[in-house]
């Protein structure tokens, strides 16, 4: 009876009366008062009468109502599902909005973009199985919005983010949202700002629900849909971004670099090789960000190279580590241009140490190389080449790949750029620390322990010189300190037996020590110099060889 009688006079009155407060309220009344069944029954005959209403109607409002009912509908009862594809609600709803689009010319692009978001979501929530009705809808979308341009309207692109959030929020997967064929289509009548905004959709709901992009096709679709953060894109209106939320951008993408990958070497290579041509061409500003991660990445992957024979990443495998290793340098080089020479000079020292691991003694030797000459030319400040030489120290004291020559090469090196230090405490802190280059336990090869001691009596003249010259504003009760941590190197390297440290030296060095602190007060000196005879100590009722070794030392 509703179908057949009821239903068709109701709507006969509604469209001939003419009055767009009464047609707008009378059909929000039937969509609110009828059952749901009903309507479901019924699309077709209620969605014929959209069209006829009058322009100035907001239909928008009155469908959007109506998807959401039936969607509620569905959620509610799962056991009616099959009755929406029975009646092909879906092709209905569509069908009913593109004709109503068509009806209403001058309908605002906010109405039509609502209209399909709404569909969008019954959707998903009613054939979430099927994806392309999803795409089918953004399909529609895209040809409404063509010939319109970037949206500049603020509502309409707020509403074009709910409708590409959607996806994500049901399925909780942007791999899922990366088979809609159509979804990039939608992005692109986004106006910049907005497309950042997506970005950051797409890159929080990855981090969120730790989704792994594993190919370098659904990698190349990723970075295509998130463009806005990744290069530098037209600004027409000359719109500047907030540096704060700029850095947060660029590190919600640094993020997701470690969420792209895959266990095959040879897909994982064509990911980052994919990373790096977006990366490079994305403006210098973003490097300092975009690159470590990149690089991190890669030297992941070199650590997962397979094992063959006596070299170790098998002499027919199409990604070696000399290729990766030329990759890494072609990465880093786009740095110190930006420029973030400290950071393409740490970068550097990383790769060196895994070419080290790999037992590539030639790419080992480049990176320092490269690490060297940035040193030497772009860091100048006194505090960044303290930190940079102690990371040159740290990193070639662990390096057993290099041959005899290259070696003492670098080590020259670094003990020639230890003693040219601004100020003298650090002059003397470095030299003593550039001792342990010539001392390894597990390498016979590197132990030479007249080079240590020339290392530790050069570092005494420079605290020597301190003392006298009061270079560091502390006078000679600063020159203390160094003077017992001088001590506290002396006594590793006597612990661990080398000939040339020898009792006597040990103990003219702590005489030496007790005479300067007669010297003005150093708290901190008093401190350390009490703890190091704590230790010696301690060494001695250890017993065993050790323990004889500090009872020959007298106190």
């Amino acid at each position: 009876m509703y179908r057949d009688t009821v239903l068709p006079r109701v709507l006969e009155q509604i469209v001939n009366c003419r009055d767009e407060i009464a047609q707008y309220y009378l059909i929000d009344c039937i969509i609110q008062v009828f059952p749901d069944e009903y309507h479901l029954q019924t699309l077709d005959v209620l969605l014929g009468a959209c069209p006829q209403l009058q322009p100035s109607v907001d239909i928008m409002t009155v469908l959007s109502r109506l998807m959401e009912r039936l969607s509620n509908y569905a959620a509610l009862n799962a056991e009616v599902l099959p009755y929406f594809l029975q009646v092909e609600a879906f092709s209905k709803l569509n069908n009913a909005i593109g004709k109503v689009i068509e009806a209403q010319e001058d309908m605002p692009i906010l109405s039509a973009v609502t209209l399909y978001s709404s569909l969008l979501k019954f959707t998903l929530h009613v054939h979430p199985d099927r994806l392309d009705y999803a795409d089918q809808v953004l399909g529609s979308c895209v040809k409404q919005l063509s010939g319109k341009g970037k949206i500049n309207d603020t509502r309409a692109t707020r509403e074009i983010v709910s409708l590409l959030s959607a996806p994500l929020e049901k399925y909780n997967d942007v791999v899922i949202a990366l088979k809609l064929t159509n979804y990039p289509l939608v992005v692109e009548y986004l106006d910049n700002e907005t497309k950042r905004i997506m970005a950051t959709v797409i890159i929080r709901s990855i981090m969120k629900n730790n989704t792994l992009i594993t190919t370098a096709e659904k990698v190349e679709a990723l970075l295509e849909l998130i463009k806005g953060l990744i290069n530098d894109l037209d600004e027409p209106q000359g719109l500047e971004v907030d540096e704060d939320d700029f850095e947060e951008e660029q590190n919600s993408v640094a993020r997701l670099v470690h969420m792209l990958y895959n266990d095959d070497t040879e897909e994982m290579f064509k990911i980052i090789s994919i990373l790096k041509k977006h990366f490079l061409t994305g403006g210098p500003k973003r490097l300092k960000f975009t690159i470590p991660p990149l690089v991190v990445s890669t030297l992941k992957l070199i650590r997962r190279l397979p094992v063959e024979g006596d070299n170790p990443f098998g002499k027919e495998a199409s990604v070696t580590a000399t290729k990766i290793f030329q990759f890494l340098n072609q990465i880093i080089e786009a740095l110190p241009n930006v420029p973030s020479p400290d950071l393409a000079f740490r970068l550097y020292l990383q790769c060196a140490e895994a070419a080290n691991k790999c037992d590539e003694e030639p790419i080992a030797y480049e990176f320092f190389t490269q690490a060297y000459i940035l040193y030497e030319e772009e860091i100048s400040d006194s505090k960044a080449q303290v930190t940079a030489l102690q990371l040159i120290i740290g990193t070639l004291q662990r390096m057993h790949v290099f041959g005899v020559e290259n070696r003492d090469t670098l080590t020259h090196k670094a003990t020639g750029y230890s003693a040219k230090l601004l100020k003298k405490p650090d002059q003397c802190r470095a030299v003593y620390a550039c001792s342990h280059l010539f001392w390894l336990e597990d390498h016979e090869t590197i132990q030479d322990g007249d080079r240590v001691l020339l290392c530790l009596k050069r570092a005494l003249k420079i605290a020597n010189s301190a003392q006298q010259m009061g270079s560091n504003g502390q006078g000679s009760a600063g020159s203390v300190t160094l003077f017992i941590e001088i001590l506290n190197k002396y006594l590793y390297f006597y612990e661990k037996g080398i000939p040339q440290i020898t009792v006597e030296s040990v103990e003219s060095l702590i005489q030496l020590i007790k005479n300067e602190e007669s010297m003005p007060s150093d708290p901190y000196a008093e401190s350390l110099f009490a703890s190091t005879l704590q230790f010696m100590e301690f060494q001695k009722q250890k017993g065993g060889a050790i323990g004889d070794r500090y009872e020959e030392i007298k106190v």
